[in-house]
């Protein structure tokens, strides 16, 4: 079976863009019209619509999409375990996972994990809850890194316990405060966090009953912070979120305490590439609770 037509299918239904994935999968602009001619041939129907927008995917492609992802996620996983069989380790991985894992835990784990396997190609992919799950469900990520709510029907492997806490501005006033209690962000200007980014903020607030006087919602922690920092409001996040932050805020616990449970989210451990199982096992080595 010719592979390569289906990977540039997926590639292209990613960047809805023909001559940039051409040129990722190193086919000329005729070379990518010839691919997918014969591929709406071979499937009897057409697969992208193309108009003044750009291009998209048509009804019967988008049926088709996970499909394909799923058979490439197969096929890179054949590949895996055939060049392991072999001596090598070559092949691709690809990860999800929230901005904030992505930025204080997978630098050293990827630098560790490229000096065991330098021929593996890793693939990071930012983005909220919703938007790692349905990389997940749709084979588009190998494994995910994420909080446990809302996974649903995936495999599950616990990590760490992230406490929630209140964030502040650096010349906010606490009076020597140790924790701040949740229901004091009830008469406060308070920053949100989008709801499809962080479930566990919104759960915590509804949890505490409380209803804060919202200036300004946004799906970005570092827009969140920056916010927090000019004084346009307080709010809460993760620990992990702000230990990146700088020392352009201040922190406290939340009292009482709330936290979101992350690990790594897959479809499936018997489906895994042995990249991937390499990877996870080197992430719970490393993990700081772990």
């Amino acid at each position: 079976m010719d592979i390569s037509k289906y990977a540039l299918f997926a590639d292209i239904a990613e960047t809805k863009n023909f001559t940039k994935s051409g040129e990722r999968m190193g086919y000329t602009q005729s070379g990518v019209s010839h691919v997918l001619k014969a591929m709406e041939n071979e499937l009897g129907f057409p697969l992208f619509l193309r108009d003044r927008r750009g291009v998209s995917l048509t009804s019967d492609a988008l049926t088709l999409l996970p499909l394909v992802r799923n058979l490439l996620s197969v096929n890179e996983h054949l590949e895996q375990t055939a060049a392991a069989l072999n001596g090598l380790e070559i092949g691709h991985l690809t990860i999800a996972s929230f901005a904030s894992i992505s930025c204080n835990w997978l630098p050293a784990m990827i630098r560790t994990f490229r000096k065991e396997c330098p021929g593996i190609e890793i693939e990071l992919l930012e983005g909220s809850t919703d938007e790692i799950l349905d990389w997940l469900h749709n084979s588009r990520a190998d494994f995910g890194l994420l909080s446990k709510r809302n996974i649903g029907t995936l495999e599950w492997l616990p990590l760490y316990e992230d406490p929630l806490v209140a964030i502040f501005p650096k010349d906010f006033y606490l009076n020597g405060l140790t924790s701040f209690p949740i229901q004091d962000f009830t008469d406060m200007p308070f920053i949100m966090s989008a709801l499809d980014v962080d479930y566990d903020i919104h759960d915590a607030i509804r949890e505490a009953k409380i209803s804060p006087r919202i200036r300004v919602s946004s799906k970005d922690d570092h827009v969140i912070t920056s916010m927090v920092a000019n004084g346009l409001g307080i709010s809460i996040l993760s620990r992990l979120t702000v230990e990146s932050a700088g020392d352009s805020i201040q922190y406290l616990p939340l009292k009482p305490g709330f936290t979101r449970e992350l690990g790594i989210g897959l479809r499936s451990k018997k489906a895994l590439s042995p990249a991937a199982r390499r990877f996870i096992a080197l992430i719970q080595d490393m993990c700081p609770s772990c």
